[in-house]
């Protein structure tokens, strides 16, 4: 049996709506690892976000969060991470244009530790999975250290303005990524850094072809990672972007089983939902 590698987005992607894996999914999921393939999450969620479902699927794989800038095995420690990280100086300067960028929140993590530049009610609920470390204060003055990643929000109209402004200051240093639903968010990561970066580093250290490697995704933030792959799979609600880049769209959304639809086609498994 050839082993193949199977990457998972989870918002929008293996996660339905209300933030669970659907029973069929799961099904599959676990028949394909009982089988000796390897299932491995790939997503822009920090860790501490993740570690539910890795738990759920029993996974025993590297993740990749934060698009790629943090790669690391959680049961295995002689797995050598890969954290790259934005300077703080970056991170600073990025903070001082909130004002005349129309800015509402900037939000910096380093792994799990949160720097927040405004209190905000909402966005503190939504960063308190795993609880973190929060702090709160204008990032040019609390941040002090390299982070990982810097999400930036605003409203919709605002954002071409301000991914032009941040791209014609900082282009040489950072990659930007856009957030699907419920937030209009811009994430900012170290230059060169994607999922694909990421999924590589790991499907070497599993030492599986590239040829046996299979992707999911929705958003613009999978681009890379579906074109690194041999088989790259849009789902059948991502944005249009990302389906005309890919191999395969999904017949099925993520709240109907997407992925559990395609890989019992793609490997046969003949399972009955």
């Amino acid at each position: 049996m050839d082993k193949y590698l199977i990457c998972l987005d989870l918002d929008g992607t293996l996660l339905t709506d209300e933030k669970k894996i659907s029973p069929f999914t799961k099904q599959v999921l676990t028949t394909l690892k009982q089988e000796g393939h390897e299932l491995m999450i790939s997503t822009g969620r920090p860790y501490r976000a993740t570690v539910p479902y890795y738990k759920e699927l029993k996974l025993t794989t590297p993740v990749v969060n934060f698009n790629g800038a943090f790669v690391h095995h959680p049961t295995d420690f002689n797995f050598i991470n890969k954290h790259e990280t934005l300077t703080k100086e970056v991170t600073q300067q990025i903070a001082k244009k909130v004002p005349e960028l129309n800015i509402k929140n900037i939000v910096a993590e380093v792994k799990d530790n949160i720097y927040m530049h405004y209190h905000d009610s909402v966005l503190f609920d939504a960063f308190t999975m795993g609880d973190p470390k929060i702090s709160v204060g204008e990032l040019d003055k609390t941040v002090q250290e390299e982070v990982t990643s810097i999400l930036v929000q605003a409203e919709e109209s605002e954002m071409p303005q301000i991914r032009k402004t941040l791209d014609e200051l900082f282009a040489e240093v950072i990659e930007q990524r856009r957030w699907g639903a419920p937030y209009p968010v811009l994430e900012i990561i170290k230059k060169g850094i994607n999922k694909a970066v990421g999924v590589d580093y790991a499907r070497s250290y599993l030492d599986i072809p590239q040829k046996n490697t299979i992707a999911f995704g929705d958003e613009d933030n999978d681009t890379e990672m579906l074109q690194y792959v041999e088989h790259g799979v849009a789902m059948k609600n991502g944005i249009d972007d990302i389906k005309a880049i890919s191999k395969y769209v999904t017949k099925y959304n993520n709240n109907n089983d997407g992925i559990g639809h395609f890989l019992n086609d793609f490997f046969d498994l003949r399972l009955n939902p």
